[in-house]
């Protein structure tokens, strides 16, 4: 007891950290430094210092002349982003950018989380391998290839679908030539092409979960569906919100490739969107101003829906991107 009363006074002997200095510190870690400073560069150079030519939005651009010295468009050099909002052009294809989108976020979201939530219910390993590799691989087609298959399938007259209805005798389906049809099948073959890749942060969530929790759910009599319902599912949740917040922003994006390789002037009223028009208007119609702001609307418009929505999912207790 004695020895025990001794132990317990004896303080414990706190070591003092010993200062490094900062020529020491570097002496260290110069190497780790060297190489975050490339991408750092590579940063201020190619993303931070263009940021300068946003200006070009609220001036009258001019081909030859400092970007400091040119002119503000009207009075407060909001000129080009009123002129935007009057032609029907940039409104059909604002229309059509929130539309295909937003299709793209109902119908396509969620099918990564259902191919996930699959292929973890396959029992065996090499099929489930042999299934992910075939769903990844339209990742690494670019859109070019993907629209020569889609005329090569859907094609009204020589399309292979079309074909194998008009042989069972059906009528030919406009998938390519009018605009409803089109919607559907531009949408299809983005899911076609996302899905699999997509699927990858779903899977390294699903593979993180405690497989205590199937072994306690299967004690307690609980079958495939619920163990995937009660434990797979709202293990997933906080992946699902920040992914779901993230693709938000992209309502008012999207490239130009998908829409120029699907596309065609027959389908001109829906294939139109915010990136194609940017490129006929301001590329082949010189007028850089213009489309510069509509480009910095777009953005404006794509932060707003992701403060919001992340905002919104901080009040109803998720865990945001931040």
């Amino acid at each position: 007891m004695a020895a025990e009363k001794k132990e317990e006074k004896v303080k414990k002997v706190v070591v003092p950290k010993q200062k490094v200095d900062f020529k020491t510190y570097m002496r260290r870690y110069w190497q780790l430094y060297f190489l975050l400073s490339l991408p750092l560069v590579y940063l201020v150079v190619f993303k931070y210092v263009p940021m300068a030519y946003v200006q070009i939005a609220f001036k009258k651009y001019m081909i030859g002349k400092n970007i400091w010295t040119m002119p503000w468009a009207g009075d407060h050099g909001f000129q080009y982003f009123i002129e935007a909002f009057k032609k029907p052009a940039f409104l059909k294809a604002l229309r059509n950018t929130l539309l295909l989108n937003a299709l793209d976020l109902v119908l396509g979201f969620p099918m990564p989380i259902i191919f996930a939530l699959i292929l973890n219910e396959l029992p065996f390993k090499g099929f489930k391998k042999c299934v992910q590799t075939i769903a990844y691989m339209p990742h690494f087609l670019s859109w070019v290839i993907i629209g020569s298959l889609s005329l090569q399938l859907f094609a009204k007259d020589s399309g292979m679908v079309n074909m194998l209805v008009t042989s069972l005798g059906g009528k030919p389906i406009p998938f390519l030539t009018e605009n409803a049809p089109w919607v559907f099948t531009y949408v299809g073959w983005g899911i076609w092409q996302s899905f699999g890749w997509n699927s990858i942060v779903y899977l390294a969530a699903i593979a993180g979960i405690s497989p205590d929790l199937y072994e306690a759910a299967a004690m307690d009599g609980a079958g495939r569906f619920q163990k995937m319902w009660h434990i797979t599912l709202p293990s997933l949740k906080p992946t699902i919100v920040v992914l779901l917040i993230m693709n938000l922003g992209y309502i008012m994006g999207g490239g130009m490739e998908r829409p120029m390789a699907l596309g065609n002037r027959l389908v001109s009223d829906y294939s139109e969107v915010i990136a194609t028009y940017v490129y006929n208007a301001g590329i082949k119609g010189s007028q850089f101003s213009l489309t510069t702001a509509v480009g910095l609307f777009q953005s404006v418009v794509g932060i707003i829906l992701i403060l919001s929505a992340n905002f919104i999912s901080r009040k109803l207790g998720e865990r945001g991107i931040w």
